[in-house]
């Protein structure tokens, strides 16, 4: 009996301990090049959209809030790019001490669950705009909007402040790795309270938002057929837009992580995953997190509906260089192209509207 009894603890430890497995070096390679894209393109969309809110002055709106937050939220997580570059370019191999890596990981997940919370804010932004906008006017004002970014960040940070405590960084196969599945393995085996996290820091958000692009695009519809001639200026439009961008954002960059997640964590409440399917959730674990940082450069997308100023500064440079192109193979230019670039040149100084 005491024979039999130590065989199977002998096999429920080799199950459950299964030998490192060292990515290919393409892997760290193509991985170090999208980081990079990745940070140019974060750095250059979210600077712009913090630079024309700052030219605003005092006027402010409640979307406006909402989206400066989440341009701040992505700068701040484009600081960790440069350790996660370096991070791959030696092949997954961490140079900066654990210190840097839990601090790399708060500030990674922190822009996730911050960026999910304010993106669920623009959408509920909007359908009180559009759905409520005459019985609950209060709740869009800028003072309001500010409290509730206050609120968002003191649950990001209370979600992510125990990242800080737990070892992030570990020795494997003679390296050291950061945030990777090795060293979050037992983490992972606390499914109940992970799964309640994932349910609290996306699944609840995701649904909050699918509700309100519903309403949004239910109630444009019944304005369309009622009154026709409001649909025409555009403003609901580009409102139900937004919304419909808020979305898909949140779909594409945050669903298949959380969806990997979750069926993990629910066949782990299950029974013991084997070592193939531990290493094949290394590696979805890796394609969705990266997946998943691609937010900060899709962000700038949801300011070019937002932002009137931000939209007309874009079309304004791309219609400028279309113009600049056209006037190098035709000499002369037409009354009506210098009214058109005068016009572009001038940016609106009013304030940024849906």
């Amino acid at each position: 009996m005491a024979s039999s009894t130590a065989t199977l603890s002998s096999i429920s430890h080799n199950a459950s301990v299964c030998p490192p497995h060292h990515p290919p070096r393409a892997a760290s390679v193509m991985l170090c090049l999208f980081y990079t894209a990745l940070l140019v393109f974060s750095t250059l969309g979210n600077t712009l959209a913090l630079f024309l809110a700052c030219q605003r002055g005092k006027k402010s709106n409640s979307t406006n809030v909402y989206l400066v937050h989440l341009a701040v939220s992505d700068l701040l997580f484009t600081l960790a790019l440069p350790g996660k570059i370096a991070y791959y370019a030696l092949d997954f191999s961490w140079p900066f001490g654990e210190g840097l890596c839990r601090l790399t990981a708060f500030m990674f997940y922190l822009n996730t669950y911050g960026g999910v919370y304010l993106m669920t804010c623009v959408s509920v932004d909007r359908y009180l705009a559009v759905v409520r906008a005459h019985q609950r006017p209060r709740l869009r004002r800028a003072g309001r909007a500010r409290l509730v970014c206050v609120a968002v960040w003191a649950l990001a940070v209370l979600q992510t402040a125990p990242l800080l405590l737990m070892t992030m960084s570990i020795p494997v196969a003679g390296r050291v790795t950061c945030m990777e599945y090795d060293s979050v393995q037992k983490v992972l085996r606390l499914s109940p309270i992970l799964l309640g996290a994932c349910v609290v820091g996306f699944w609840a958000p995701a649904g909050v938002m699918l509700f309100c692009y519903v309403k949004i695009t239910l109630k444009l519809c019944r304005t369309a057929r009622d009154n026709p001639l409001t649909s025409e200026r555009g403003h609901h439009r580009r409102a139900c837009l937004l919304t419909l961008v808020v979305l898909v954002a949140v779909v594409l960059c945050f669903s298949p992580y959380h969806l990997n997640v979750t069926q993990f964590l629910v066949r782990q409440m299950l029974y013991l995953p084997s070592c193939p399917e531990q290493r094949a959730f290394r590696v979805s674990l890796q394609l969705t997190v990266s997946l998943m940082n691609t937010n900060c450069a899709i962000d700038p997308l949801i300011y070019f509906f937002a932002s009137t100023r931000y939209r007309e500064w874009l079309l304004g440079v791309l219609k400028l260089r279309a113009s600049a192109s056209s006037s190098s193979s035709s000499p002369k230019r037409t009354s009506s192209e210098t009214q058109s670039t005068t016009r572009l040149e001038a940016l609106p100084s009013e304030e940024n509207k849906v």
